[in-house]
């Protein structure tokens, strides 16, 4: 799983599907829940961690799902997105167009399906803001479109995340706007993930959710202690981000695992808070691990 994960670690997976288009998809889910096959779905690979001992369960890529398209009408504009179009290829088509709504999550490194499962924010905004309907199915591998309805989703959270449902579309909402000043809010986002160091090594973005009520974002309650920089074997707190862990070339997932217990540690002695993780373990773990 190491090749199919931003963070670049991960064991092997005991199988491995990559559907091609959304009915292929939807009929590898009802054959393995029919075989009671456990399944992970994989989108871009960002925002996971994969245990060394990899995954006992049906991996289903939705990477080649891609491809994504603009409509216009006087009852308003909308981008249609498979499930593994990476994020900023929905940005970038709707920059084309001259259309605003979706260049906050421009250069993130995820997939469509990913970040409306995650509800993904990012620079103040939610997915959820702009997302019309979900096209999914669930273990009958029935395919069906749902209304996205602001109140089922919070921060950093979807009602996918329990439904069972795997997701194979969506279509968001966006409104007119100036091509130079979309373009320009989104290359100002992207130099400020690069300020940050999301891209100068393997990682998966944010480790912890933020909390208002700890009065700081993690990223500088992680600075504050003085722990950027802090490494274990090859896994380090980023010099640039408080918040990001890197994988300097070699890291296993079991000294990722134990850096993100060590901050999570020393912030809750320093503050008494505890951190929320927003990047999810996936796989197989030893009891300690987990």
């Amino acid at each position: 799983m190491k090749d199919h994960t931003s963070f670049r670690i991960g064991g092997p997976a005991d199988i491995y599907i990559e559907p091609r288009t959304p009915q292929e998809a939807a009929q590898c889910y009802r054959q393995l829940a029919e075989r009671e096959i456990p399944v992970f779905v994989l989108g871009a690979g960002a925002n996971i961690l994969v245990s060394d001992l990899g995954i006992r369960a049906a991996v289903i890529d939705m990477g080649s799902l891609r491809g994504c398209s603009v409509t216009r009408s006087e009852q308003g504009h909308t981008l249609v997105a498979r499930a593994g179009t990476p994020m900023s290829d929905a940005s970038s088509l709707a920059l084309e167009h001259g259309l605003s709504g979706l260049e906050f999550i421009y250069s993130m490194p995820g997939s469509v399906g990913g970040s409306v499962w995650m509800n993904a924010r990012c620079y103040g905004r939610s997915i959820s803001e702009v997302l019309l309907t979900v096209e999914h199915c669930g273990s009958s591998g029935r395919i069906v479109t749902m209304e996205a309805e602001q109140a089922r989703f919070g921060y950093k959270s979807s009602p996918f995340q329990h439904s069972g449902s795997l997701i194979l579309g969506a279509t968001f909402s966006l409104v007119e706007g100036r091509r130079s000043q979309i373009e320009e809010k989104m290359q100002w986002i992207k130099r400020d993930r690069e300020r940050k160091g999301h891209f100068l090594y393997p990682c998966a973005g944010s480790i912890f959710k933020n909390n208002r009520e700890f009065g700081s974002p993690t990223g500088k309650l992680v600075d504050s202690l003085g722990l950027k920089g802090t490494c274990i074997g090859g896994a380090c707190v980023s010099r640039l981000h408080g918040n990001i862990i890197v994988n300097t070339g070699a890291a296993r997932a079991q000294e990722v695992r134990q850096l993100i217990r060590l901050l999570e540690t020393e912030v809750r002695r320093a503050y008494g808070f505890q951190l929320e993780r927003e990047i999810l373990l996936v796989g197989q773990w030893d009891e300690e691990e987990a």
